[in-house]
């Protein structure tokens, strides 16, 4: 399941830029969409799966290939696999600009960040656009199906798993999934971590939703070093399956929490790491509400460009604000997320604002109804917010 608004907006950059990267964590449609594309595109586009070995032999000699293949569409998928292609799409993509060719020759699907930033934005500097395709939204999946956004919520945003025929189904799909990334996937990246420690770890992660990272108490329940469990989170956010969620500073004269604060990005794979296989479940556990603030969060950053960097903030004395984005034009939005139909204005939450000079104040809620809380205070359902800040940060 792509929806219609990633397809139109990975070929509206393709008519922009030479190269698109596609990013995100497995299984989340990156090669469905590309093959919808391709299917839309003449001359048929040239696609290779760099985890098969038969399609990384034929970049042995990479030049001769592309070359061969001048004028079409390259799609590389899994593109982290042979980092080292980079430096050659450059010649190539300059080549094509000296020919007066600026629409896209290269679709580049990858499932590991850091590295493949890194590498690209070095070789690619200018010739290169990023989408980061994250799983169903809230807005994305209002029309499907009668209480998509629970659905949503519960199941987490990977197509299939969303799309079971039941809740049994979906928990099977993500529990093999989880495996399959532990015991296979993960090692193809070049990290040596035992299944069953990863495992582990993400599962301390899922209890600990919406916390702040604490090193010393995680490497203590691993029994691991401090080093070591900063090497997993990294692991875990350079695959896309966590958040580490910075803490908001300036020099305001008030003593703030520095650690960031992690979420499970999915939060269907957080249910399946807990074991919560339907909405039940979910709403008797005790973590029901640091659930629907990760899954609040990832929906509105969802919205965001790239360009905007997500915050918390936090005092040592308990005055927070669950998310802070600073967007064009000096303004500040503070949202505080809560799962309860009534909620309200808080005097820590006020105070942050202070201390922010926050321009926009909203609660998200689970209710349908935009209304004012306080004078300048909104309680506002989820997919409002969503098209709010897609609007004011476009």
């Amino acid at each position: 399941m792509i929806t219609r608004e990633a397809f139109a907006e990975t070929l509206e950059l393709m008519q922009q830029t030479p190269a698109v990267a596609i990013l995100g964590p497995r299984q989340v449609g990156k090669t469905t969409l590309a093959h919808q594309l391709a299917d839309k595109l003449r001359p048929n586009p040239v696609y290779l799966d760099l985890e098969l070995p038969s399609d990384l032999a034929k970049l042995r000699e990479p030049e001769v290939f592309l070359d061969t293949h001048a004028g079409r569409l390259i799609i590389l998928d899994e593109v982290q696999r042979t980092p080292e292609i980079f430096a050659i799409l450059r010649g190539v993509i300059d080549k094509g600009r000296k020919t007066g060719k600026e629409n896209a020759q290269f679709l580049i699907l990858g499932s590991a960040s850091l590295d493949l930033l890194k590498q690209s934005s070095e070789s690619l500097a200018g010739r290169i656009a990023y989408i980061h395709l994250s799983g169903l939204t809230a807005t994305e999946v209002r029309e499907t199906r009668k209480s998509s956004q629970d659905a949503l919520w519960l199941r987490g945003g990977f197509p299939k798993s969303y799309l079971a025929k039941n809740d049994s189904s979906s928990m099977m799909w993500r529990q093999d999934f989880i495996s399959t990334y532990l015991e296979r996937d993960v090692p193809q990246f070049g990290v040596r971590v035992p299944a069953a420690t990863l495992r582990n770890f993400w599962t301390m992660l899922a209890h600990l939703q919406g916390a702040t990272v604490n090193m010393s108490r995680l490497a203590s329940g691993l029994g691991a070093s401090v080093p070591t469990v900063g090497r997993y989170l990294d692991l875990l956010e350079d695959l896309f399956l966590i958040r580490k969620l910075q803490p908001w500073h300036n020099n305001i004269g008030k003593r703030l929490v520095k650690a960031p604060k992690v979420y499970i990005r999915d939060p269907g794979l957080m249910h399946a790491l807990l074991n919560i296989e339907n909405t039940d479940a979910l709403m008797g556990h005790p973590g029901v509400g640091e659930s629907w603030e990760g899954f609040v969060i990832e929906n509105l950053l969802s919205q965001c460009p790239r360009w905007i960097t997500p915050y918390y903030y936090r005092t040592v004395t308990g005055v927070e604000v669950d998310l802070f984005l600073e967007i064009k034009n000096k303004k500040r939005f503070a949202i505080e997320i809560k799962r309860t139909l009534t909620p309200e204005v808080t005097k820590g939450f006020r105070t942050a604002c202070e201390d922010l000079d926050a321009t926009h104040k909203f609660y998200v809620y689970p209710g349908k109804e935009k209304f004012p809380m306080a004078k300048d205070v909104w309680a506002i359902p989820l997919i409002e917010m969503m098209e709010l800040l897609r609007s004011e940060a476009g």
